[in-house]
């Protein structure tokens, strides 16, 4: 039979002290004798006494808990976040709740209001494709629970985030197939919801403005980042009269969903057509057509700033001076 874990009542009636002295000598306060807390500590750890956490929550305000929502942990970025963000709660000596909204807002809602009633200390999250209100979120604030947000952020002025400079990287992906001698680069973006989505853009229009390329409306396509959808958009710059001879795509799922279409349409991969996206997954490098380029994020510097945010928050006054945006600068990795 399991035996009960000893409470200080229990400590304190064996001998024959209050349960003040025994709390006191088990936290080393002056005002106990080196006696009695060497009594007091070899009874504890004889009946293998372990401090009950929920009181010292309960008295520091604090449950000692963080919260994670994420859109889905199948994708290597989000896994690599969620090490970097446990990584430093551990040092603090918190614990992690992990959600998955699976790009599900009502499910974002509902994990988040069930983080708060679990009386989280704060919550990291990185939103839905498909959050457009951020009303969830900002209600937080009225239970002071503090909330970051990293990658896919929100565009609110208040909001604490941290993320990548995605418009220069567009820039960059564009001149650097420019300098491969590709011309015709279509671009296949992802939700409008997503901020990055229009950074993205805007920096593949200024990318063929600086190499004195004219934009064309029908090498732009979309996705909703599910594989049907980017097949749709691939088939629609394949049917093209002139067909592009680059295609910068939302990110690495994106590419390789649309590679696989290709391949299928007989396009030879990085010579019909060049491929390049974003996220840099580790493992398209175990592909034997990878995208030719993809833009790093650095996802576990991205997360790891944002859990350090998270806790300034959680241990410091409102008036301290904590950054509200924090934009890391993207790189652009070449495969070939």
């Amino acid at each position: 039979m399991n035996q009960k874990p000893a409470t200080i009542k229990e400590i304190a009636k064996r001998l024959h002290v209050s349960v003040s002295t025994v709390s006191r000598a088990l936290h080393d306060h002056p005002s106990i004798g080196l006696g009695t807390k060497i009594k007091i500590r070899k009874l504890a750890e004889e009946l293998n006494y372990e401090p009950n956490q929920a009181a010292i929550s309960f008295k520091q305000g604090k449950t000692k808990t963080i919260g994670v929502i994420l859109p889905g942990l199948v994708e290597d970025f989000f896994v690599a976040a969620i090490n970097a963000i446990e990584d430093v709660a551990m040092k603090k000596g918190y614990t992690v709740l992990i959600g998955q909204s699976h790009d599900d807002v009502e499910r974002e809602i509902q994990i988040a209001d069930a983080m708060r009633r679990q009386r989280v200390d704060g919550i990291i999250v990185s939103l839905a494709k498909s959050t457009r209100n951020f009303d969830h979120f900002s209600q937080l604030k009225k239970f002071n629970v503090p909330v970051v947000f990293f990658d896919r952020i929100p565009d609110m002025e208040d909001a604490y985030t941290v993320s990548c400079n995605l418009e220069n990287s567009s820039e960059e992906l564009v001149n650097w197939l420019v300098t491969q001698g590709y011309k015709k680069i279509a671009f296949i973006k992802g939700p409008d919801t997503l901020i990055h989505s229009k950074q993205r853009l805007d920096g593949y229009y200024e990318g063929l403005k600086k190499n004195n390329l004219k934009a064309d409306a029908s090498l732009i396509v979309s996705t909703d980042l599910t594989a049907q959808k980017t097949t749709d958009a691939m088939h629609k710059l394949l049917v093209l009269k002139k067909r592009p001879d680059a295609v910068i795509a939302f990110n690495d799922y994106v590419a390789l969903d649309a590679i696989k279409y290709a391949r299928s349409e007989g396009i030879k991969i990085n010579k019909d057509i060049c491929f390049v996206s974003y996220a840099n997954l580790p493992i398209t490098s175990y592909l034997d057509t990878p995208p030719a380029a993809s833009v790093e994020q650095f996802p576990h510097q991205q997360a790891e700033k944002a859990a350090e945010i998270l806790f300034q928050l959680i241990d410091t006054k409102p008036d301290e001076d904590i950054p509200h945006k924090v934009i890391l600068e993207s790189e652009v990795v070449v495969n070939r």
